[in-house]
């Protein structure tokens, strides 16, 4: 088997909306709903960089269907300077950009191709120096709902070459996620399949790691506050025992964060406000030069929680915070920022090949100037990409309670210790807080409206840990006030 190296991403999602930023700032609204067509153009300088043999793209390039012109033109730039390098760009369509979706009538470069959803189709990566170094399948979504397991569609070839699958799925029906082309482990393995490319699953994770290996890189960039962390791809190399190594390389260009605060020991709240701010600096050095938007949640007990809890304290702190930003920002340039050099696009399914379509000849002098660069670092983020690398804070959730001994309360004989002990047994047997959300919930879940807002049953009653901590704190709030028993 010969040596290779190609770069696996999935869930492009290019042009997402980036739903409930309507009432965020322009300049930030703007940065943030750019930010998916930087990441795009930060892949490609990644594979050029790499000198990956090719790249594929497993599934969701689009948010939609109907994908918009400018993430098509978009993404055909972008495949266009893969084609300029020399690098093949293979495409399966998933769940949000099937191929029964509107596409514009846009050509597409030599070097791209795009798998129908009629058949499991090969194509052949013929480099001119190597040969033949490797075989990759793959079949698009014809529509969004596909329930068949594609899976099990799948041969691999010539067994002395390396053998890549591009599947958009669900294995073992992962939680939070729509069981589309459902499958398991035991389907994806003696199928003579080296390295399944997975997609679907916006959280990177390696399913099986060799033999074959089945990996989700993740999106490509966070859309929301549960897409926390580092989102991006992965670079493969293949040895020439077909051992594959992965390399995980971010690409986002807002980082989403979730960071908590206790307020322990916080007196005031021109402590609390200082003490915010000490966060909103540590979430601007982690997320490296990237602008941030986070979710901060107020945990532990004091005397600041009676306060929180009641009046505009925790709103009025929001706004001050967001107002110092907006100035900070304001103070500094953000012109250039997540302005890629990438176009975009979107496409058809082509005929089939049996070798990959060549891509044109390739010199270094051809190479734009965002593309040609030092040799590579291992990082393709620059914080000159991005002069004002903010922290959004998206909001403040308050989850405190007051500084009261519950041990005792616990021990007490008493409706407030009786109380505490039910949230105890409840909070230790997941099953029997299920069984209890169910009935206490009973009257919601059966409202469609209600069951549409969460996302059926399951989505609603995902979170009730959290409730009954919540709620919980509230019952003391109202039976203690202020630490002392009501009246």
């Amino acid at each position: 088997m010969k040596a290779l190296k190609f770069l696996h991403a999935a869930d492009l999602h290019l042009d997402s909306p980036f739903k409930g930023m309507n009432s965020v700032p322009e300049r930030i609204r703007d940065v943030i709903r750019e930010s998916t067509f930087g990441a795009l153009s930060r892949l490609v300088r990644l594979a050029v960089r790499e000198k990956v043999d090719f790249a594929v793209f497993s599934g969701d390039i689009y948010d939609s269907g109907d994908r918009s012109l400018r993430a098509q033109l978009r993404f055909r730039s972008a495949l266009a300077e893969l084609d300029r390098a020399g690098i093949p760009a293979l495409v399966i369509h998933g769940n949000h950009d099937p191929l029964d979706g509107r596409g514009a009538d846009l050509e597409w470069p030599a070097g791209a191709y795009v798998y129908p959803a009629d058949k499991v189709e090969t194509v052949r990566i013929v480099k001119e120096d190597r040969g033949l170094i490797a075989e990759v399948h793959g079949i698009s979504y014809a529509s969004a709902a596909v329930t068949e397991n594609l899976a099990l569609r799948f041969r691999g070839g010539d067994a002395s070459v390396f053998q890549v699958a591009l599947l958009h799925t669900n294995v073992d029906g992962h939680p939070g996620y729509d069981n589309y082309a459902p499958c398991s482990k035991s389907d994806l393995m003696g199928r003579g399949i080296d390295y399944w490319a997975l997609g679907h699953i916006h959280t990177r994770e390696i399913v099986m790691d060799e033999k074959p290996a089945a990996v989700y890189p993740g999106n490509i960039q966070g859309r929301s506050i549960r897409e926390c962390g580092p989102r991006g791809c992965y670079i493969v190399a293949v040895d020439e025992n077909g051992s594959p190594a992965l390399d995980f390389h971010a690409l986002d260009g807002v980082r989403w964060q979730q960071e908590s605060l206790s307020i322990t020991g916080i007196g005031t709240e021109q402590e609390l406000q200082e003490s915010l701010q000490d966060l909103l600096a540590r979430l601007r050095e982690k997320a490296e030069g990237r602008p941030t938007v986070a979710r901060i949640f107020l945990e532990g007990r004091g005397p600041l929680h009676l306060k929180l809890q009641a009046g505009s304290t925790l709103s009025d702190l929001l706004r001050e915070l967001r107002e110092s930003e907006l100035l900070a920002l304001a103070g500094r340039s953000a012109a250039g920022y997540g302005r890629g050099d990438t176009g975009a696009g979107g496409f058809r399914a082509g005929s089939g090949h049996t070798e990959a379509p060549r891509p044109r000849d390739y010199s270094k002098d051809e190479v734009p100037d965002s593309y040609r660069a030092a040799p590579f670092s291992g990082e393709v983020f620059h914080s000159t990409e991005a002069d004002a690398p903010f922290v959004w804070i998206e909001s403040i959730e308050a989850r405190t309670g007051q500084d009261i001994d519950f041990e005792l309360l616990l021990r007490e004989e008493s409706f407030i210790g009786d109380l505490l002990r039910l949230a105890e047994e409840l909070a230790a047997d997941e099953g029997k807080l299920r069984e209890f959300a169910e009935e206490a919930l009973g009257s919601l879940l059966a409202q469609n409206g209600a069951s549409r807002l969460f996302g059926g049953a399951d989505g609603l009653l995902e979170d009730t840990g959290d409730w009954l901590e919540a709620a919980r704190e509230l019952a003391v709030d109202q039976l203690m006030p202020d630490g002392r028993r009501a009246k």
